[in-house]
């Protein structure tokens, strides 16, 4: 394999590159004999070539969100997502062309200034790649049959498993299939005709497919086309990485509906809110989402149950999530008038209206999605989440909810709850077990057996988003008969003549392939045990493509508790040796991942712990001292600063180098020309007249110094606040006083405590035990405050305000009309978008700036204090694309609202970023023009 690729180094077999990748979202687990990080399209041919050669399975994997266990393997594995992320709109939008490493997410956020979006809308948005949208035939909530993968692709760059390449968008290209590839042309001709002349087969085929279907091959490509190489690539669409490799994709785009209205319709029964479906659908509803009554139960638990829901005796309800969308204010009022003409004639529960209002729609939003993962991340520890999908017509969906609600009893599953798409029949429910036993996996195979027959007998599909993977594999022959499963097994044969793509996957003989390799769940820690690895924290980790991501820094964790019970100890001691830098060290504990975990999981936290355990005694003990004298501690970094500033690079970087490597890169900054001089003392004198806010500013603005010609923050905004008549009180003990985020970050928690103390105290002092509120300058330090007054009881009667919110909300109102510069360059941090004033810091920049330009593929910098600078590759790899398209931006400045966030912008941009208040002051100063 290393013969296949330009570098060898991305062909590894280390135990931990191969147990992190070796999960994906599904119940199934293989672990790789090596990972490989593909480059292009033509390594990908190579490795597929090498793979035939050596009789080596082969597993394409892109987002990894796969629930039937598709995108595994105990072969090689082979990353198309990290090198296959380009994007090129098309046509003012109405066409895409998109690889297969984008996030359905990242794609729609281009293609949104054009006002259009990518047609499949799966749950799973924010972290599902276009690659696996192909491969399952993806689609959503919205989308039904009408705008899913097959039916709006144009055209796809295929790499077949002998190694040729065919671009389906290329005038000639059927003639190029059946010159490179003759017996594939000549047999996808002779099944095409085969299919047509039996006439039962066409009945099959038309009657799975007018339903969401992905339950092995798209047979309808060979109804539905007439040129081999145009059903050659729809039959890629949804076969799983089984026939072949997409490079690159075009696709039809349709219109974004930005105006929606939604309701929240409760009904008597399943029976009742089945027979309103017709007449819901008839009035054009974009959307039309089921729950049973253990699903109604689940959410009128949460705190912000909907209003309709909290005093509502739960029997038998049911209830349905009705929602109509349009391209104008215009055309929602016309949907929503023949809902609601349909909705005064319905048997509800309790009358219901539809809400335009964003927070009132949030919250029925909530009440939907947020039931996978309330109901998953309550299961017991130590067992598995197992998601499974299934689609009937609709006139029988009533029925067969009624009947599977009769199996979880049968079958002691218990919490599971229904929901799904009722507009399209497909409904979603919920396992929890520990799937490890014989008891256990007999169980869960009858309980199999009775599902294919209640969904066949129903005339439905046993998999209508999902795709078959290894779950329902054993089942395909059964859904379409023996005739139309020869076909199948040709197209596998034609495209796949070895049988090494992705083996095992879509197609099986093995009757208990379903029950076969399930993953193990042991109980390890609460971050670990309350995670279903469904990857959604994966594009907003910035390790991501430099170390593991935090699914994969809970896979290892679940591996070494493994290899332990398995008594392995060689795993156990490479795995936990690696997992110091890979897991440890290059975490940004930055809380991202939690702003995407379904069950709210924050890594950071588990990773903080793993460091509290690796610190040694000298190391806390210097830290609870620098606790205690953190006036001198930071006015000592501050001119060290100063000093080294005045020193050529070239002369500091030999020693820099060598204490680096004496005493470990985890502990000794490296030192980079971006770093400023030191900053000023934050003491000030107290204010003569009553205060109006305590300020506390950050201890970075006395360690890093402001960009030349600025005053830097605090003098900033203390210069607004002056001008807007608002009194600030900066404590006395200023100096002395910290968030507690360096301690926090590296697991410190004596020094941590002993901060946290003494800064809550000083502050209800100050505010006169609260009633004054505290503002402070930096992002993270807002957040690390917040977090200190919640573990500190004391601390509960204080309010926090980020300074950036304060101003939108106190000083922007009063602000005189002044000159803005034509564009700015806007970084928002992991804090402010975890605090969520990403909106208030976008009020301010307008005000700055005409154009606010923030990077499409913005994420965290990753220079989380002093990370950036201990681990510098973590910051250059979170920032490299980003950075980029700042650069390409060309703006007049460039702004953040944390001064380490805007060093490591800085740094990887090469443009000065400072804090957006110092900008604005600037701006806003009488006499004074825009800093440009």
């Amino acid at each position: 394999m290393r013969g296949s690729v330009a570098d060898p180094a991305r062909v590894t077999s280390r135990a931990i590159d191969r147990y992190a990748l070796a999960h994906d979202a599904s119940h199934f687990l293989l672990i790789p004999q090596a990972v490989v990080v593909a480059q292009d399209a033509e390594e990908v041919g190579r490795l597929m070539r090498s793979s035939a050669a050596h009789g080596v399975p082969l597993t394409l994997r892109s987002g990894g969100t796969s629930l039937s266990g598709q995108a595994i393997t105990d072969g090689i594995l082979v990353d198309v997502r990290r090198n296959f992320t380009r994007v090129e709109v098309l046509d003012g939008g109405a066409r895409v062309r998109v690889q297969p490493g984008v996030t359905v997410r990242a794609l729609n956020a281009r293609l949104a200034r054009f006002g259009r979006k990518f047609g499949p809308d799966p749950a799973s948005e924010i972290a599902c790649t276009i690659g696996g949208v192909i491969a399952n035939n993806s689609s959503g909530m919205a989308c039904g049959t009408v705008d899913n993968a097959y039916q709006t692709l144009e055209s796809l760059l295929i790499v077949l498993p002998s190694g040729t390449v065919i671009d389906t968008a290329e005038v000639d290209a059927d003639a190029r299939l059946r010159a490179l590839e003759p017996v594939l042309h000549a047999g996808l001709v002779r099944l095409a005709a085969r299919v047509r002349q039996n006439p039962a087969s066409v009945a099959v085929i038309r009657h799975q497919f007018s339903m969401k279907n992905t339950m092995g091959y798209g047979l309808n490509s060979f109804l539905d086309f007439e040129r081999p190489v145009d059903m050659l690539a729809h039959l890629i669409v949804g076969s799983e990485g089984t026939l072949g490799f997409v490079a690159e994709a075009v696709f039809r785009t349709v219109p974004l509906k930005t105006y929606a209205a939604t309701a929240l319709l409760v009904f008597d029964d399943l029976l009742a809110a089945n027979s309103a479906l017709p007449a819901l659908v008839d009035t054009g509803a974009a959307t039309v989402e089921l729950m049973d009554a253990l699903s109604l139960q689940v959410g009128q638990s949460g705190a912000d149950a909907p209003a309709q829901l909290r005093d509502l005796r739960i029997d038998k309800h049911a209830a349905l999530l009705l929602e109509y969308q349009g391209e104008s204010a215009a055309e929602l009022e016309q949907f929503a008038t023949a809902g609601r003409g349909l909705l005064a004639r319905l048997p509800l529960d309790a009358a219901t209206a539809l809400s335009t209002d964003a927070a009132a729609r949030a919250a029925l939003w909530h009440l939907r999605k947020g039931l996978y993962a309330t109901v998953a991340g309550a299961r017991p520890p130590g067992t598995v989440a197992l998601l499974e999908d299934v689609v009937v017509p609709v006139d029988a969906l009533a029925g067969t909810c009624e009947t599977l609600i009769g199996l979880f009893g049968k079958y002691s599953y218990e919490n599971s709850v229904i929901f799904g798409h009722a507009k399209d029949g497909n409904v979603h429910f919920m396992l929890t077990d520990t799937f490890v036993g014989e008891e256990s996996l007999s169980r869960f195979g009858a309980f199999t057996e009775d599902l294919v027959e209640l969904v066949l007998g129903a005339g439905g599909s046993l998999k209508a988003e999902h795709g078959t993977g290894r779950v329902m594999a054993p089942f395909v022959r059964r859904q379409y008969g023996d005739e139309l499963y020869r076909v199948m097994r040709e197209v596998k044969n034609l495209c796949d003549p070895g049988g090494l793509l992705n083996p095992g996957v879509l197609l099986s003989d093995d009757p208990n392939a379903h029950v076969t390799s399930i993953k193990s769940s042991p109980p390890v820690e609460a971050e670990v045990d309350s995670c279903v690895e469904c990857g959604y924290c994966e594009p907003v980790c910035p390790s991501r493509n430099v170390t593991l991501t935090p699914r994969q820094r809970i896979v290892t964790r679940r591996a070494i508790a493994q290899a332990e019970l398995d008594g392995d100890t060689a795993l156990v001691a490479e795995l936990e040796k690696d997992s110091v830098y890979e897991s440890v060290q290059t975490c940004a504990v930055d809380g991202m991942c939690q702003t995407a975990c379904p069950v709210q999981i924050n890594t950071g936290s588990l990773v903080k712990r793993l460091r509290e355990q690796d610190n040694t005694r000298i190391e806390k003990a210097l830290w609870a001292q620098a606790a205690t004298h953190w006036g001198v501690v930071t006015r000592g970094a501050a001119a060290a600063l100063s000093v080294v500033d005045r020193v050529p690079i070239g002369l500091l970087a030999a020693p820099n180098a060598a204490a680096r490597a004496v005493f470990g890169t985890d502990r000794v900054p490296l030192y980079s020309d971006e770093l400023p001089r030191g900053g000023a003392s934050r003491r000030r004198p107290a204010p003569t007249g009553a205060p109006d806010a305590v300020y506390l500013p950050a201890c970075v603005g006395t360690m890093f110094g402001p960009v030349d010609g600025s005053p830097g923050i605090q003098a900033s905004f203390e210069d607004l606040c002056e001008r807007a008549g608002i009194t600030l009180l900066v404590p006395t003990e200023i100096d002395g006083l910290c968030c507690g985020t360096p301690w926090s970050s590296k697991g410190l928690a004596d020094g941590l405590s002993r901060m946290q103390e003494r800064t809550v105290a000083a502050l209800l002092a100050t505010t006169r035990g609260g009633e004054l509120p505290v503002v402070c300058d930096a992002s993270s330090c807002t957040e690390g405050l917040l977090q200190s007054i919640a573990q500190t009881p004391s601390g509960a009667a204080l309010t926090i305000v980020d300074a950036v919110e304060f101003v939108a909300t106190r000083v922007l109102p009063g602000l005189p009309p002044h000159e803005r510069i034509a564009s700015l360059s806007l970084h928002p941090t992991c804090s402010s978008t975890r605090l969520g004033t990403n909106g208030h810091l976008a009020e301010v920049a307008a005000e700055v700036a005409e154009s606010i330009r923030v990077p499409e593929d913005w994420g965290c910098c990753a220079f989380a204090g002093d990370r950036g600078m201990l681990h510098p590759e973590l910051t250059e790899s979170a920032t490299r694309v980003q950075a980029q398209q700042v650069r390409d931006a060309g703006s007049e400045a460039h702004a953040s609202c944390n001064r380490t966030c805007e060093l490591g912008m800085t740094r990887a941009t090469g443009q000065e970023y400072q804090h957006v208040l110092e900008l604005l002051a600037a701006a806003t100063r009488p006499g004074e023009t825009p800093a440009r």
